[in-house]
């Protein structure tokens, strides 16, 4: 019998059908990277989003003239600026720390919020990622010095 030379273009009859294998490889290992690359973005958004909030909510409350005015607008604010910033929230709270507005005029005081945030991550498709990452950020705003009491 006389064997005729494998020629270039032509694989031997063991590698038939490789070349989907590698294919589909190809392309999993694509779509993983995409999905990866997606998640990490919306992470990364939603993180400044979140600390933006917590700046707005604390700004807002700085500049109420008592204590109860600054917890209702910090929460008003808070809600209105979720809202604006289109951060899907499985859960959120706000938490703002007023308690400078019990010192004296005069005396430098701050108010503090803190605004969490369950990122929803339910529909990127990936392997160990959980359905939602919580993201937590406070920030402070400065309550003016010089204020009536």
């Amino acid at each position: 019998m006389r064997r005729v030379p494998w020629r270039a273009g032509r694989r031997p009859d063991g590698e038939r059908g490789s070349g989907s294998i590698e294919a589909v490889i190809g392309v999993s290992a694509f779509v993983l990277l995409g999905s990866l690359v997606i998640a990490g973005g919306r992470v990364a958004i939603a993180h400044q989003a979140i600390e933006s909030v917590a700046a707005q909510a604390a700004r807002s409350a700085s500049i109420a003239r008592t204590q109860a005015e600054a917890d209702a607008s910090a929460e008003a604010a808070a809600s209105a600026s979720l809202a604006n910033q289109d951060v899907r929230c499985r859960t959120s709270s706000v938490a703002v720390d007023t308690s400078g507005f019990a010192s004296p005029p005069g005396t430098p005081a701050a108010v503090d919020a803190t605004v969490s945030c369950a990122v929803d991550l339910s529909d990127v498709a990936l392997p160990g990622v959980p359905g939602a990452l919580t993201i937590t950020k406070t920030m402070s705003s400065p309550i003016d010095t010089y204020r009536e009491h």
